[in-house]
């Protein structure tokens, strides 16, 4: 049986929960009442590294949100580091109360990866997607003929980027591959000569690894 929890949350979750758990013990023998305070933070820790399953849609050329949360940005920019052309960027934001662990786009072999120190502005900022601490990991697609991007970008509260990809490795859409901790952005790179039909808009929830971003016809 599997425990809804991110693994990649792991030493969070064990010192957090354990030095929690000792607040409250103590706290019932001397003053009760103080136990509220740590056992609220204890359930919302937990509440955090939630890992819950899901369904992941069918149809291989559906391209599948990386992240939980809202749609802040749908933008065409030139992307240099990997795609080296004209992209189609979809940004989504990550709060508190989103699921922080990231999953995979669309299936292939990892061809990119690349850690950029930066700044810790508010994730929401565009200017964020540049100055900010990152991490990006490129993907050439299963036929070989598309490549896509998907950035890791940490945010005003967010301080640690978990990415446990490697290059060579092939990767299967919907699969999780790591996690930024306490609230970020992740954003989607698309080439502009792909033909790519956008199924979502900004504002819009959306749910990694089960909401589609759009079909890529290849």
């Amino acid at each position: 049986m599997r425990f809804p929890f991110a693994e990649y949350g792991s030493r969070e979750l064990s010192f957090f929960g354990m030095f929690l758990f000792v607040m409250i013990v103590l706290s019932l023998f001397f003053y009760p009442l103080a136990c509220i305070p740590f056992f609220i933070f204890l359930l919302f820790v937990f509440y955090f590294f939630r890992d819950p399953e899901r369904n992941i849609p069918e149809g291989e050329n559906s391209l599948v949100s990386p992240a939980d949360g809202r749609i802040i940005a749908i933008s065409h920019v030139q992307e240099e580091n990997y795609l080296k052309c004209k992209a189609l960027k979809i940004a989504i934001f990550m709060s508190l109360f989103s699921v922080h662990v990231n999953r995979i786009s669309y299936g292939g072999k990892v061809e990119f990866i690349k850690h950029v120190p930066g700044k810790f502005l508010d994730a929401r900022s565009p200017d964020s997607s540049e100055m900010n601490e990152h991490n990006l990991m490129g993907i050439m697609t299963d036929n070989g003929k598309t490549k896509i991007m998907i950035k890791q970008v940490a945010g005003k509260v967010a301080r640690r980027i978990v990415c446990d990809c490697s290059i060579g490795q092939d990767v299967e859409r919907g699969k999780r591959f790591g996690m930024i901790k306490f609230g970020s952005r992740l954003e989607v790179y698309i080439p502009e000569e792909a033909d790519f039909q956008v199924a979502v808009k900004e504002g819009q929830m959306v749910s990694a690894g089960s909401t589609i971003l759009g079909t890529l016809k290849i």
